[in-house]
């Protein structure tokens, strides 16, 4: 078979899996990155001594990523050490007026401590976790299997005996929280087996239970922590794509791809052009089709993305902070007993959210690399609508807000503390990931917007293009993109075999 040469547009996870893939298949491949690091969304900021994860901070689904590395003859700890967190996270429910109100809980591996904290919550609740965890554990084995490690691109595929039998009882039809209520009554527990929606860029409404797979991943796979921080993971990929031979290329803006297979161009600004049989892009998909392509090229027309289900954006703030953060665990959860108000402000009536949920990171607490001697490292992310306005006016206001918020509920009070700080949020997705709307993720996993419903890793509009990345299958999230540019380099490699074996 002739391997044909490749260039991949963008350095996510999905472009440099993608790149591993045909690197070691005998591709010769180059990584075109817009920015100037690698890694996309996962980006690292470093200031004043201070290093953070910009983007994804939870290490889940180990066996993805050790499934990744050993098609390579390699391990995860061949290229970065691992830390499992004890606890995964610690959550925060916002009580009233004062902080003793509320409520605060560790979420740990032990699942005899579990299994009492649902039961102090609800009577039976212990044993319902039991089954609850069960069903998710067949439904992570089955969905992985059959779902997500298995490249279904087309209706049809989902039609054979062996897949619907393996289907059954998955929950495909019905929403989480349909699934979740028939376990648990208390909202508070519901919310804990139903928090990695944020993941997955859904509300417990709109994702179908096929996801109930993720209190699996939580619970019985356990949160790790990459010493240096997901940018270590990046690194490695990378390292791995470079012993392949895979060529980088940082701080090359495209602005253009055009050709046919076997004389594909990707035009640089500047004027540069770089040259290849075929071109897999881990750019935006929409930003792809929509400014990079040709009008004829195009697979979907501006109607198309303008229907689309985003996941939400973010309102980041990273902070560098002096003395410690006694109270915080690594991952920290601070919710509001009823989220469904946030949740609408995300995905019914956008809007900055009144009584927001968020997320707290502190890697500090596991990496004493990532802040200075006495300093802290700390980010706050609060999920927003996709294409919100955020003027500095009105970012300002919110992260005032969101500080207050931290302190009442958390009793972290860090206004005197802060020596470094900085946010991103719409704009910055936007400007510097070609993000449609700002999404922080992508396509959010809706019920419409799962499987075949989600774009497709060829294009069928322009002969030698392909996509990778969390706008096509398997979706979005870290592992999902390293699986997305295995089943990317496949589409490139069966089509190479396939011209060959008719020419």
């Amino acid at each position: 078979m002739s391997r044909p040469s490749v260039t991949v547009v963008g350095g996510g996870f999905g472009g440099l899996a993608t790149a591993c893939y045909l690197a070691d298949a005998g591709c010769d491949v180059t990584v075109v990155e817009k920015n100037d690091q690698l890694g996309g969304r996962a980006s690292v900021l470093e200031r004043d001594g201070f290093r953070f994860d910009m983007g994804p901070s939870w290490y889940l689904m180990p066996d993805v990523f050790e499934r990744f590395f050993a098609a390579f003859d390699r391990e995860p700890t061949d290229y970065y050490a691992l830390d499992r967190l004890d606890p995964h996270y610690r959550v925060f429910w916002k009580g009233g007026e004062s902080r003793a109100d509320g409520d605060t809980v560790d979420v740990t591996g032990d699942l005899a401590a579990m299994r009492a904290l649902f039961e102090s919550y609800e009577d039976g609740a212990g044993d319902a976790l039991d089954e609850y965890l069960a069903q998710s554990e067949e439904a992570y084995e089955v969905g992985m299997e059959h779902f997500v490690y298995t490249d279904r691109p087309r209706f049809r595929d989902y039609v054979d005996w062996d897949v619907i039998r393996n289907a059954r009882g998955l929950g495909l039809l019905s929403s989480m929280q349909e699934h979740v209520e028939e376990y648990f009554e208390h909202p508070k527990l519901q919310q804990l087996v139903q928090y990695s929606l944020v993941f997955l860029g859904g509300s417990p409404t709109n994702t179908p239970a096929l996801y109930t797979l993720m209190s699996h991943v939580d619970l019985n796979l356990g949160v790790y922590y990459p010493e240096g921080g997901l940018g270590a993971v990046v690194d490695g990929i990378a390292d791995l794509g470079a012993e392949r031979g895979v060529t980088y290329r940082t701080g090359a803006d495209v602005t253009a791809i055009r050709g046919e297979r076997g004389a594909m161009r990707v035009e640089l600004a500047g004027g540069e052009r770089v040259t290849s049989d075929v071109v897999v892009s881990d750019a935006d998909y929409k930003h792809t089709e929509q400014e990079l392509l040709a009008p004829d090229d195009r697979q979907y027309d501006a109607d198309y993305w303008e229907s689309r289900t985003y996941a939400p954006s973010a309102f980041l703030v990273y902070l560098g902070v002096e003395g410690d953060l006694a109270e915080l665990a690594h991952h920290t959860l601070v919710l509001p007993e009823d989220w469904s108000p946030h949740f609408e402000a995300i995905f019914d009536d956008p809007a900055w959210p009144d009584d927001p949920a968020y997320y707290l990171c502190a890697p500090s607490k596991t990496d004493d690399t990532v802040a200075p001697d006495g300093h802290s490292n700390l980010f706050a992310l609060v999920p927003i609508a996709p294409g919100l306005d955020d003027t500095e006016a009105v970012r300002e206001a919110y992260r005032d807000r969101l500080l207050d918020d931290i302190a009442a509920n958390t009793g972290v009070d860090l206004r005197d503390r802060i020596v470094v700080e900085e946010r991103f949020s719409v704009s910055e997705f936007t400007e510097r990931y070609n993000a449609a709307e700002g999404t922080a993720l992508g396509l959010a996993h809706t019920l419409r917007q799962t499987g075949p419903l989600r774009p497709d890793h060829r294009s069928d509009a322009l002969d030698g293009l392909y996509y990778t990345g969390g706008f096509t299958r398997p979706g979005i999230g870290v592992p999902m993109c390293l699986i997305s540019g295995e089943h990317a380099a496949d589409a490139v490699l069966e089509d190479a075999r396939r011209r060959t074996h008719t020419t």
